[in-house]
């Protein structure tokens, strides 16, 4: 089993720039995929963005295509996620993910472990 901790989440003006962290405890966090997913309030968890375990392969959701960029520090046990030009309707808890295997991990159902969120506030 793994441990994820956010953070970074915060209040931020539409237009500005967040970067939020997820470190890893626990189970070899390098060897399995990772990403990003969010709940806004009354909505389903969707998701964000993933990593392939190497940090090569990354894939987004259409709606953040372009503004958000996920990396990897397998050495630090750390996935990040830079959220550039942020709109009031990025607002949500941001969950990091680790997927059951190596690969990339786009649905709830392909993931293995989640930490506990972090809010993201975005004001227009």
């Amino acid at each position: 089993q793994v441990q994820l901790v956010e953070s970074g989440g915060g209040l931020v003006q539409a237009g500005g720039s967040l970067r939020l962290s997820c470190v890893a405890s626990g189970r070899t966090f390098s060897q399995y995929g990772a990403g990003w997913f969010r709940q806004a309030p009354g909505k389903e968890r969707e998701f964000v963005a993933t990593i392939r375990w190497s940090g090569i392969s990354t894939l987004y959701a259409d709606s953040v295509k372009g503004r958000f960029t996920i990396s990897r520090d397998n050495a630090k046990n750390t996935v990040y996620l830079q959220m550039n030009s942020l709109k009031p309707e990025d607002t949500a808890v941001y969950y990091c993910a680790q997927s059951r295997s190596a690969n990339r991990c786009s649905t709830t159902t392909c993931i293995s472990d989640w930490g506990n969120g972090t809010l993201v506030t975005v004001s227009s």
